[in-house]
């Protein structure tokens, strides 16, 4: 039988649904080795999605695409791995909304980019943000999804990579309390960029 480690202990964490803790493919005994199984994943995932020909040849503004990095980074972990979310969490969209929000943010993102609306930077880093705080679309793994996929396309668009305060924001810590009031502050007003895009190129 599978152990399954307690996912909920870290604060700002979106709580996992029992059905899908139980949805964990290895057999592991710590949150900590669950981080590392994880960080495992989601490295191949990395390498596939910075891989010059996938670079060249796929669209993060897909939405096949978006689901598949998901899928690509939790495979080996989660059997939901690049499945939309089934209920309603403490965060983001209600679920039956997500299969229409997500192609309107595809759609807003790829305008500001053709019309120039944001700098690179800045529209990678509202990406993230929308997708991680309005939508969630996943039932784990948002913030690292939505991380590496502003990475992608920040270096799509000639950008480096962002830096996300050179910390493992999984683990509590002042970068990760950094992170977690940059993303507020963006909730509570559109305009209030800054304080989130200081944090992903620090």
């Amino acid at each position: 039988m599978t152990t399954i480690p307690n996912l909920n202990e870290t604060p700002g964490n979106t709580p996992l649904h029992p059905d899908d803790a139980a949805q964990l493919i290895p057999n592991l005994a710590s949150r900590r080795e669950l981080d590392e199984w994880e960080r495992t994943n989601i490295l191949v995932a990395q390498r596939w999605a910075f891989n010059s020909r996938v670079m060249s040849s796929r669209d993060p503004l897909d939405e096949l695409y978006l689901r598949e990095l998901h899928r690509r980074m939790f495979d080996e972990t989660w059997k939901w791995a690049g499945k939309y979310r089934i209920r309603d969490v403490n965060i983001g969209c209600p679920f039956a909304e997500i299969y229409q929000r997500i192609p309107v943010l595809l759609g807003n993102v790829r305008f500001w980019i053709e019309n120039n609306t944001f700098e690179i930077d800045e529209i990678a880093v509202r990406f993230h943000h929308q997708l991680v705080s309005e939508i969630h679309a996943f039932p784990n793994g948002n913030g690292r999804h939505a991380r590496l996929l502003a990475n992608v396309l920040a270096t799509k668009h000639g950008r480096p990579r962002f830096t996300w305060g050179r910390a493992n924001l999984v683990n509590t810590g002042p970068a990760r309390d950094t992170y977690l009031e940059a993303l507020r502050a963006l909730d509570a007003d559109f305009k209030n960029i800054r304080p989130l895009l200081e944090f992903a190129r620090s």
